[in-house]
């Protein structure tokens, strides 16, 4: 069960939006309708923008006939309009998040109007699917919190989810509204090794990465070995211009001393000795390790960002 208010009898499936009872293997797919750019737009920025807002224009037109079928998405083979959608995303990633935020609730407004239109249509739950697939997953190479909570938010209240899906996507939205790139990150107390009490807000530094990590986490070695080994972003840390603070948020103590000779002594290393940041939900630490950049102010530059990223992002700097 998809959770829907909408009770929809076999007749209405049959008879509604489904290519007029085409069969799916007598269908020949269609290709993706590719915006069209106005002959007079030339400014990259302006392109950008334009293509971010109407990309999915001609796909999402309630107009269209297409067959049910799960192998095609208003006429589009599946995977096809997967391909388009990771690539939607890189041209999100060049735009600012205020023109991101739009066209990401400008996809969230058409597709809703597909399935307002017709329930039998999969346009919605595609685009569901693939906005936490790309957006919000954790192990996925393009997650963007601040894309996903765009979309989320209007899912918390979409009319078509029962109470209890509604609840879900309302609590995605608070956990993605959390610490968003522009904002000032959440401070916090830590412990080091000695127990002397610092805090997140008292590094003074020109940038500052926010490493979450757990003792025995191979995937945190491979982040170690980077930062450690890397000529360019290990000078960045041996002459001041970025600090780490290797933060480990569980309770395993005596795991987490254990481990501290694989630590660069030139980091802040710590611990959470209030169990606060996971307790009170002050960051949204759904997987590990989690890497959070920040600048001299501790505003987030990155938040939750994948490593490659990350480390682009220093050494553009």
């Amino acid at each position: 069960m998809k959770g829907r208010i909408f009770i929809i009898t076999l007749v209405a499936v049959i008879a509604a939006g489904c290519g007029q009872n085409r069969k799916a293997e007598q269908f020949q797919a269609l290709p993706f309708p590719d915006v069209k750019i106005p002959a007079m737009m030339t400014g990259s920025a302006d392109v950008a923008e334009y293509i971010s807002m109407h990309y999915w224009d001609g796909l999402t037109d309630p107009s269209r006939d297409y067959p049910c079928d799960s192998l095609y998405v208003s006429g589009v083979k599946k995977e096809d309009v997967e391909q388009k959608f990771a690539d939607w995303n890189a041209v999100l990633g060049v735009l600012p998040r205020s023109i991101a935020d739009k066209a990401v609730n400008a996809l969230y407004e058409k597709a809703a109007a597909c399935e307002r239109k017709d329930t039998s249509s999969n346009v919605f739950d595609t685009f569901v699917m693939l906005a936490e697939k790309y957006f919000y997953d954790p192990n996925s190479p393009v997650r963007n919190e601040d894309h996903y909570h765009a979309f989320v938010r209007n899912l918390a209240s979409f009319e078509g989810f029962d109470e209890a899906v509604r609840g879900k996507y309302a609590y995605q939205a608070r956990m993605t509204a959390l610490n968003r790139e522009g904002t000032v990150a959440a401070d916090f107390r830590f412990a080091d090794k000695n127990g002397r009490i610092h805090s997140l807000h008292d590094i003074n530094a020109p940038m500052t990465l926010l490493f979450f990590s757990n003792p025995g986490c191979d995937a945190c070695m491979e982040i170690i070995k980077v930062l450690s080994g890397h000529e360019g972003i290990a000078s960045m840390i041996a002459d001041g211009r970025l600090a780490v603070l290797n933060i480990y948020i569980d309770e395993d103590i005596q795991a987490w001393r254990e481990y501290m000779p694989i630590y660069p002594e030139q980091w802040y290393n710590g611990f959470d000795p209030d169990l606060v940041i996971r307790g009170e939900t002050l960051y949204n630490v759904r997987a590990i390790p989690s890497l959070y950049l920040l600048d001299h102010e501790k505003r987030v530059i990155l938040k939750d960002a994948p490593e490659n990223r990350v480390f682009e992002t220093l050494l553009s700097r």
